[in-house]
């Protein structure tokens, strides 16, 4: 077609470049992902690493692209068998190479069409078909450039030929073609540079129209400050006015964007470099700025290096590649303290912008290129560090580590978060900005206009009455706006003007130009503020650099003063679907597990941080509480008591000991302790944990603070560890504890109170949710297991006296001393930590022990029955009675048992004595009116067992057997009463209440029945020990008194006695008092 004959109204140049465009970019997903399969051993083709192609890959490769199939039988022979599967498995990747041909053969006629309508290219003026023209231009380099760095393309494509060959007779038909592309583009570079010089002349015009905007944007951070540059507070009187500009578009456009137009573009239309000084300026200036550009995600590409083996082998460009050299040695030793200043001055000018936003978020309506400018300048430095730090060509790293990196992240997520809240604001504003202002300033423009043809006329007008018929009401009635297509035509008619020979021709009326991107602008912020947040803030690239973007977290939590920004990188992780495209849908699932994983990873380890600081507050307070115990004043009443009985002497005395309550006294403001430090601490980490409630990232929602709940329950749980120190001590650290964990509702907005109840209710059950042992079980068992075990071997006896259980004076010393682990004050606190269900499950527990020691104790009275039932009836009988006696067998195991059974019981009643009281504290109402319940409840409505004839004779016989044996006790030397302790070392006082207690539950069959048998055993008791009296053998006397009591014992633990026997007691105990000698002291 000859140049005369193009009807540019009818090239559809701006469709075909938004088309091609959006194309390219997933060609560049498709590609890359292809590049990184085969990088990746696990996700390479099979068939390039299988060791029976290995030969037929390596001859294919050789021989690329030609084809030779008949005389290579031999070396062909295995890919004949597996040619279908490598058609089936290689088509995706084959078939996206074709799909670069033919995007190739789309910009080659796109960019001769341009070329052949000599259209005018200004940034400034023309901004989206400038944009879209230096983007398709880089996008289709850098789509040459990462296929050529595909190692295994000629593997693949030759291959899938091979099996198309052997299949259907002859070559794909596409086959060729794409050889001869993938051989033409060894060196991609240089092949381009030759193809664009026909391009030249366009693409040099709108590279050299950056001029007016590059140098601005690539200033020192001295220069951004004395410019005060995204600062609102300034100049207070013009804080309401718009910002404005006349290149709008330009302001926010990415530095890393224009730096890869400025050295892909003079690289291949070199020639600009020696004829114009605008061209040479630009082009030293970028060099100068980065050592690496980004070419697609984390692959980059060496500026210095590839520049200089291209030009070096050009004749005449010696001077050009001294300057690429200089700008090497200027950008190694400049670029990373320039960037890292450029950081520091974004930390504060976006804190700034972000507080003065949040107090007055109606400053987002006049100040939104404010805001947008400033996302786009963290966007271009955090994007730099993150390239530049994994590709560091220079062996000072300072430049390139920033600890403060998350706090300008940080400032970037707030204004980013007061965009998408205040939407309505800024949409608000600018509805009527664009139907009170620029419609009207629009009109006149167009209205002066000396010539309009009638397609743009129609166009125009169109902007005009679209604009017009805006109002606010559309905004309060939750209209949606969408401009799309009034950008899409402002794209057009740059288009139809900027052609050579346009009736309009837009550069002649640049006016128009500017004034139109400016309220493109406004469009964009009346419905597509989404979109623009992505275009100027999305850091999705974080993706593709997972090492460094944990490395900076890591760093984050490890500076306290930046632990407050960490939560910027979940954040970041919302960002990352973003990068996704519709032409790679299988890369979805892949970049959205990693964004998870990631996400989850980093709210875990804050939550770990916080757990850890928490537990160290704890046990600073629990070290501060422990202070506080009584045991602890001894030493300090010891050390008075001393100091008022001696004289004072010149000798210096004991150091005294400070008192809790020191470490608050400060005398200097500037002493910081411990504390303090891991109360800032945790301060700072909460208040990023608090920062938002959810963040959704893939479709899946994540609470920070369920995070922090959850490593505190687990931390809680494993924290109160029983045995380690007695129930005082332990609840004493539980109430520290807990006083801390309450504290943290005031850092952040979680429900400690579920905390608690989640962790201590579980604890009160014999498991907890995950299986593990609770407090309650442990207790449990080691009551039964330690402590009540060694009452039964005889190294811990019972004092009533003390209601505690004591360790007694043996050769081998016990571990533990009983008296911590069993007195009223320990019993209390452990009814505290088990709460009323642990109470119970120790009460179950002990009850099981009890109801095994009775079936055994059956189990002996069967062995002795009919001596039994001999001895119940012949009580009057005294020689008879000692001849049955002599028939018993298991006499000591039967008070062993009944005594450990007296022992339980007694420790099970301590332990409900202690839960009654814990209960009466803390629901005093509800105790009294529980009691008052019991207390006037019928006698008749009692639960009642109910024993066959059997059972029943048996329970008797047991209470004879008791009763008989009982004498044997006297022989025993442990069996000496002690009123000191009220009870006896070897715990034969609790027989009392075994006795008791046994006969209520055995027999309740019949009303009064239990009355009967206590006076039976009585009668048989009484008998038996009379009988002591007329023994001379001393050794079966010698405690013969302290068994005596045993009867008084029993009588005084029922109430069921105490009336109606009190006449039998009187006269037993007169009988047993005449007929011993009491020893003096009792």
């Amino acid at each position: 077609m000859s140049r005369g004959a193009l009807q540019p109204s009818q090239q559809k140049l701006a469709e075909k470049l938004t088309i091609l465009n959006d194309r390219g970019i997933g060609m560049l997903t498709r590609i890359y992902n292809i590049k990184k399969a085969c990088g990746d051993p696990k996700a390479k083709p099979s068939y390039l690493i299988d060791k029976n192609l290995e030969s037929a890959v390596k001859f294919i490769v050789r021989k690329f692209p030609a084809i030779e199939t008949r005389n290579n039988n031999q070396q062909l022979a295995q890919l004949q068998k597996e040619k279908s599967e490598i058609l089936k498995n290689l088509a995706l990747y084959y078939f996206t190479f074709v799909d670069v041909m033919e995007f190739k053969d789309h910009v080659c006629e796109l960019l001769n069409t341009i070329d052949a309508c000599q259209v005018f290219f200004d940034i400034t003026v023309n901004f989206d078909l400038t944009k879209n023209y230096l983007d398709l231009v880089v996008t289709y380099i850098t789509l040459m450039m990462l296929l050529s760095r595909i190692e295994e393309r000629k593997a693949i494509i030759g291959l899938y030929n091979y099996a198309h060959e052997m299949t259907h007779g002859s070559s794909d038909r596409e086959y060729p073609r794409l050889g001869q592309m993938i051989v033409d583009y060894e060196n991609p570079l240089k092949k381009m540079m030759e193809e664009f010089v026909p391009h030249g002349k366009s693409l040099q015009d709108a590279l050299v129209s950056l001029q007016m905007v590059y140098p601005r944007r690539n200033l020192s951070a001295d220069q951004w400050r004395n410019a005060q540059l995204l600062s609102l507070i300034s100049a207070p009187s013009t804080m309401l006015n718009p910002a404005q500009s006349d290149t709008m578009p330009c302001e926010y456009l990415s530095l890393d964007t224009m730096e890869k137009w400025i050295v892909f573009g003079f690289i291949l239309c070199h020639a600009a470099l020696n004829t114009d000084p605008a061209a040479l300026s630009l082009w030293k200036l970028a060099l100068q700025s980065s050592s690496c550009l980004c070419l697609f995600r984390d692959e980059v590409f060496h500026i210095h290096k590839a520049a200089e083996d291209l030009f070096v082998n050009i004749r005449g460009y010696n001077k050009r590649v001294n300057d690429i050299r200089e700008c090497k040695e200027s950008a190694l030793s400049h670029a990373g303290s320039m960037h890292r200043e450029r950081r520091k001055f974004l930390r504060s000018a976006l804190k700034e912008l972000a507080t003065v936003l949040a107090d007055q978020p109606g400053l987002l309506g006049p100040k939104a290129l404010f805001v947008f400018m400033a996302l786009s300048f963290a966007r271009d430095e955090i994007i730099w560090l993150l390239r530049h730090a994994d590709n560091i060509q220079k062996k000072s790293t300072d430049d390139f580590i920033d600890k403060h990196i998350a706090e300008l992240i940080f400032y970037m997520e707030e204004l980013r978060a007061h965009v998408r809240k205040y939407g309505p604001v800024m949409q608000r504003y600018y509805v009527q900005y664009l139907s009170g202002f620029d419609a009207v300033v629009l009109n006149e423009l167009v209205q002066n206009l000396s010539v309009c043809p009638e397609d743009e006329s129609i166009i125009m007008s169109s902007f005009v009455n679209t604009m017009t018929s805006l109002s606010v009401k559309q905004v309060e009635d939750g209209e949606v706006f969408d401009f799309r297509g009034m950008r899409l035509d402002w794209f057009r008619l740059q288009a139809y003007t900027s052609v050579s020979k346009a009736s309009l021709g837009l550069a002649d009326h640049r006016e128009l130009g500017k004034m139109m991107n400016t309220i493109i602008f406004h469009t964009k912020m009346a419905d597509s503020l989404v979109e623009m947040l992505v275009e100027t803030s999305d850091v999705s690239i974080f993706c593709f650099y997972s090492r460094a973007f944990e490395k900076m977290f890591q760093q984050c939590l490890e500076l306290p003063s930046q632990s407050r920004y960490s939560i910027s990188f979940p954040l970041l992780c919302t960002h990352f679907m973003s990068c996704t495209h519709e032409l790679c849908p299988e890369e979805r699932h892949h970049i959205g597990d990693r964004s998870l994983s990631l996400c989850n990873m980093f709210l875990d380890e804050m939550a770990k941080q916080a757990r850890n600081l928490i537990t160290d507050i704890c046990t600073e307070q629990c070290t501060l509480s422990d202070q506080l115990l009584p045991k602890h004043c001894a030493k300090t009443i010891s050390q008075a008591v001393n100091k008022k009985s001696k004289k004072q002497t010149g000798k210096k005395g004991e150091p005294e000991r400070e008192k809790p309550g020191v470490e608050s006294m400060r005398k200097n403001r500037l002493l910081v302790t411990n504390l303090d430090k891991l109360h800032t601490a945790l301060s700072e980490l909460c208040f990023s944990i608090n920062y938002v409630p959810n963040m959704m990232v893939w479709e899946h929602t994540f609470t920070p603070r369920e995070y922090l709940t959850s490593h505190l329950e687990i931390r809680f749980t494993k924290k109160i560890v029983p045995l380690s120190k007695c129930h005082n001590l332990l609840l004493t650290s539980v109430r520290a504890y807990m006083t801390v964990l309450q504290s943290i509702e005031n850092y952040v907005q979680i429900d400690i109170t579920r905390v608690f109840n989640n962790v201590l209710l579980q604890q009160t059950q014999h498991l907890d949710s995950h299986g593990e042992p609770t407090i309650t079980s442990l207790y449990t068992n080691w009551y039964l297991e330690t402590l009540l075990r060694q009452v039964s071997n005889g190294h811990i006896a019972y004092f009533p006296a003390m209601k505690a259980f004591v360790n007694l004076p043996t050769e081998n010393e016990l571990t533990f001393n009983a008296e911590e682990y069993s007195d009223i004050s320990e019993m209390r606190s452990l009814s505290e930590l088990l709460g009323p269900y642990g109470m119970k499950f120790l009460s179950e527990s002990l009850m099981w022990h009890i109801s095994s020691q009775v079936a055994e104790l059956k189990k002996l009275v069967v062995d002795n029955v009919e001596v039994l039932t001999q001895m119940r009836t012949s009580f009057d009988k005294p020689d008879h009675m000692a001849a049955l006696f002599k028939r018993l067998t298991s006499v000591d195991s039967v008070l062993k048992r009944m005594t450990i059974i007296g022992v339980i019981l007694s420790f099970r009643s301590l332990a409900q004595e202690a839960l009654r009281d814990v209960l009466s504290c803390h629901i005093p109402f509800l105790v009294s009116s529980v009691e008052d319940f019991k207390d006037h409840i019928p006698r008749e409505t009692d639960m009642k067992v109910v024993f066959l004839g059997e059972e029943y004779k048996i329970a008797c016989l047991l209470m004879v057997f008791v009763a008989v044996s009982m004498p044997t006790l006297a022989s025993n030397v442990m069996s000496q009463y002690s009123p000191a302790i009220e009870g006896h070392c070897n715990n034969i006082h609790c027989l009392a209440k075994a006795i008791n207690q046994i006969a209520a539950a055995l027999f309740t069959i019949h009303k009064g029945s239990i009355e009967d048998r206590l006076k039976e055993f009585l009668a048989l008791a009484s008998s038996s020990l009379l009988k002591i009296g007329q023994e001379t053998d001393k050794s079966t006397t010698r405690n013969r008194e302290s068994v005596y009591l045993l009867l008084d014992m029993v009588s005084e633990s029922t109430p069921l006695l105490q009336d109606k026997t009190e006449h039998f007691i009187m006269v037993c105990n007169h009988i047993l008092c005449s007929s011993v000698n009491f020893d003096s002291k009792f």
